[in-house]
């Protein structure tokens, strides 16, 4: 069975064999791919203990929208609070990976999007996601399901008709290898014919 993705279904991660005339199938799905793009993105968050990055995908599988934890523009990460304790705490300062994806969207409306997000959002994310359109989340995790934060995420999305579920994979990595695509040494079916002429210039 391959995934379905807005009525689109597709076969992944199978065996194959690199022919002329046949498309190889162990190309990733929508799900992975979307969800992969969020974890990607949450490297760039500079949190010493969560990163989280989120992923906006409109009704075409098209990203309209990325983001990662991290502080408002124009405040220096370096004179602001990482830490979770203390009277002054991150909590106060830090945008979520939600909430910088929709004020990112290159998109003019995010009307019957999804959301693919490493947690379940909280209910500050939760107001966002449903004021901007978005109509399904697809989250990695729900550690914090007894916080009340949490519940009144569920509460509100339940309330406004948001979907969400949650993604299991069905690979726990995907390696992402910059030194995979070597021009020099690939193999190419068929064999270019300006290649040769290409490595003599």
């Amino acid at each position: 069975m391959g995934d379905i993705c807005n009525g689109k279904t597709e076969t992944s991660q199978q065996s194959h064999s690199p022919t002329t005339n046949s498309k190889r199938l162990d190309y990733i799905s929508w799900h992975e791919y979307f969800m992969a793009t969020a974890f990607l993105a949450a490297k760039r968050s500079k949190d010493p203990v969560t990163q989280v990055g989120a992923c906006i995908v409109n009704e075409e599988n098209k990203i309209v929208g990325i983001g990662y934890n991290g502080m408002p523009i124009g405040c220096n990460d370096d004179d602001f609070p990482w830490g979770k304790e203390g009277k002054e705490t991150k909590h106060l300062y830090v945008c979520h990976a939600e909430m910088n994806a929709i004020v990112n969207k290159n998109s003019t409306s995010l009307n019957n999007c999804r959301m693919y997000v490493a947690l379940f959002p909280c209910n500050e994310c939760a107001k966002f996601v449903i004021q901007s359109g978005i109509r399904e989340v697809i989250y990695m995790s729900d550690k914090y399901a007894y916080k009340r934060s949490t519940v009144a995420s569920k509460k509100m999305f339940d309330a406004a008709g948001v979907k969400y579920w949650q993604y299991v994979p069905k690979n726990n990595k995907l390696i992402i290898d910059f030194s995979e695509i070597n021009w020099t040494n690939m193999q190419q079916v068929p064999i270019s014919p300006f290649k040769n002429n290409e490595e003599q210039l």
